[in-house]
């Protein structure tokens, strides 16, 4: 569960890269940051390595 949770993380990541260079979706792109970096922490949290 815990890799599952990291890889939706690295997926929201380059979305957002990608919506914030080719395209203007307004606030949806920067939500979808936001979910990843919360993914990501929480992984860091619970003691276990982010990367």
């Amino acid at each position: 569960m815990g890799n599952l949770l990291y890889i939706i993380a690295v997926i929201l990541i380059i979305g957002w890269a990608v919506g914030f260079v080719g395209f203007n979706a307004g606030g949806l792109i920067h939500i979808l940051l936001v979910i990843a970096v919360i993914v990501i922490l929480l992984r860091v949290i619970s003691g276990r390595n982010a990367v």
